[in-house]
């Protein structure tokens, strides 16, 4: 056992000492009346990245990008290890001298030098990880920092989180819940912000005087009309929130092409929201598309994304309504086919059969004339043509 612990010990120092940046979280606790204290170190190591790529033969030129969190250990690996654009030729004319270089100095190196040539293929965020951000981040600090909302905020929340605690901890209180309303409430989970929307918007469907009631019976603060006013505004602002993260954290239709129609979907209908709420919500729709802006920035602008998302049959162009950026999506998407080398098909491919409606086909809800602006090559025997018209 000690031989195993000094093996450990001695490969846990050897790695640490090749790590330029770690994160550690510490923990004490107590059991059998002895004290304990752990400390974890973590830290991502690039190389080991790329070898579990190159063990499977997962290439740079095959693996088209590598999807994570939003950890700033792994944003910090990605970014350092990106492989470098080629310069152009008139960038390296230089004086047309030749430079030699020492092979053997190459082959020697040791693993510090080579430690620079680790590349990663290209990161993308995950999308729904980072809607979760927003809603947690963005969200409830304009919530906690608007004068207007600051104090409603607190105090509703505070109630809410009563009635989640007692109907989860207390036999009685479920009682009284179903003698009340015939819903039970749904307390939500730390890790899904969807479950807080849904929390909340479950005490929302109750009538005040119904809220009130379960609140007496408890023996807790009633909600006052001020609050659950709040609350509603605040839940119906954030319901198209709530089904784009749905969507993106689906299994079966969540394909790359979803998520730009998702995210201007998303956009467009939070801020119809902003008409008609009340001084405690005025101004939360705009800081969520900012925030939408800021965090998928690159993604917005993304030429493969906007390619995955018109090239999917299920949105095409229907979800761009400016006519420049729908001539400037066209452009790149038959400047793209026509780079294809494809051979013409002997048969059209079956349509695949319609799944149905669902509360995703209503957040995408395109209008008629979206529907008929752009017919997209989809086919192959139309992609056929376009490389060779």
């Amino acid at each position: 056992m000690s031989l195993t612990w000094s093996y450990l010990h001695f490969s846990a120092c050897t790695e640490l000492k090749k790590t330029l940046d770690v994160s550690t979280t510490a923990d004490i606790w107590s059991a059998n009346n002895k004290s304990f204290m752990g400390v974890t170190v973590h830290w991502i190591d690039a190389d080991k990245l790329e070898d579990i790529f190159s063990q499977y033969g997962l290439t740079n030129d095959k693996v088209t990008a590598c999807v994570t969190d939003n950890g700033s250990n792994f944003v910090k690996a990605f970014k350092e290890h990106q492989q470098q654009q080629v310069e152009s030729e008139e960038e390296v004319e230089g004086d047309g001298e030749v430079e030699f270089t020492d092979l053997h100095s190459v082959l020697t190196a040791d693993d510090d030098t080579q430690h620079g040539l680790c590349v990663l293929p290209p990161h993308h965020r995950c999308a729904a990880q980072t809607l979760n951000l927003i809603a947690n981040n963005e969200v409830v600090n304009w919530l906690v920092s608007n004068p207007e909302s600051r104090a409603v905020y607190r105090s509703a929340t505070a109630k809410c989180s009563a009635l989640w605690t007692k109907a989860r901890r207390s036999t009685v209180a479920s009682e009284c819940l179903e003698e009340v309303s015939d819903r039970k409430l749904i307390v939500p989970t730390v890790t899904r912000w969807n479950s807080f929307y849904n929390a909340y918007a479950r005490i929302t469907e109750m009538p005040l005087t119904d809220i009130n009631s379960l609140c007496t019976q408890l023996q807790i603060k009633c909600m006052n009309d001020r609050e659950y006013q709040f609350l509603k505004e605040c839940c119906a602002i954030m319901k198209p929130f709530t089904v784009a993260l749905d969507i993106l954290q689906g299994e079966d239709t969540c394909f790359y092409g979803t998520l730009q129609p998702t995210l201007e979907v998303l956009m467009a209908k939070t801020l119809v929201m902003k008409n008609g709420l009340s001084q405690m919500t005025t101004g939360l729709p705009e800081v969520i598309v900012g925030a939408i802006k800021t965090r998928f920035a690159t993604t917005i602008d993304s030429k493969d994304a906007l390619l995955a998302a018109v090239s999917l049959p299920k949105f095409k162009l229907r979800w761009v309504k400016e006519e420049a950026r729908r001539d400037h999506i066209k452009f790149l998407l038959t400047t793209e086919c026509r780079s294809l080398t494809t051979e013409e098909p002997t048969a059209l491919m079956p349509d695949a059969p319609q799944p149905a409606a669902t509360s995703e086909d209503d957040f995408f809800s395109f209008d008629s004339a979206a529907l008929t602006t752009f017919s997209l090559i989809l086919n192959l025997h139309e992609l056929w043509s376009l490389k060779h018209s």
